[in-house]
């Protein structure tokens, strides 16, 4: 899995919001701990949380599983462009069929979860699907046939008060191990003039999450 920040608002965006409503831009030091101390106050503390959406960060992520992509689209506040499976079906139809235990070979195009019995599975998911390919079935009938764990990567744009949510849900130790990974991977992008707002959102990790 890889997690890249493209873009972010600045802090001075959302004070500004804040100030608008009482007027006090005098106030404002640009995006410096008076301004980050307000966002804080409003934002989290008297849970005026709609001056959040002023936020906005925009991600990269790559490597993930459709079963992740679809716990993804329950967060509709939340803006993905997805890679078309077009062009990962091109790939995989050239390739060679997989050994069962080919697994670093296999992980190119699927999630490994680090159970054998379900990983060769998900191989054989893809030596099956491989060959209805080489047969001459279109790649809009074939998708059909794509495991859960075949990988995907899309851009994400997701204002604070929402990624706040999807933070606290996520990262939670009741939640799909993989998105799990992605919560804790999506808070170390976030810079870290930002993390004070997402603290009380993360929970820590397991330790035999990597």
């Amino acid at each position: 899995m890889q997690v890249t920040l493209m873009h972010h608002t600045p802090l001075a965006v959302c004070a500004h919001a804040i100030r608008t409503c009482w007027q006090s831009f005098e106030k404002s030091d640009e995006g410096g701990e008076q301004d980050k101390a307000l966002i804080n106050r409003v934002g989290n503390k008297f849970k005026h949380a709609s001056t959040l959406e002023h936020l906005v960060y925009t991600f990269y992520i790559a490597g993930v599983s459709r079963a992740l992509l679809q716990e993804l689209a329950r967060h509709r506040i939340a803006s993905p462009s997805v890679k078309s499976t077009r062009y990962t079906l091109k790939e995989l139809k050239a390739s060679t069929p997989f050994a069962e235990d080919a697994y670093e070979e296999a992980s190119r195009f699927i999630v490994l979860t680090g159970n054998h019995a379900v990983d060769r599975a998900s191989i054989q998911a893809l030596n099956n699907l491989q060959a209805i390919l080489q047969s001459g079935v279109s790649n809009d009938i074939a998708k059909f046939c794509l495991p859960e764990s075949y990988k995907t990567e899309l851009t994400w744009t997701i204002n604070a008060r929402s990624l706040q949510n999807f933070l606290t849900l996520r990262s939670n130790k009741a939640a799909l191990w993989e998105i799990q990974a992605l919560s804790h991977a999506l808070y170390d992008a976030i810079p870290t003039t930002h993390q004070y707002l997402f603290e009380a959102s993360i929970t820590p990790p397991k330790k035999e999450i990597t």
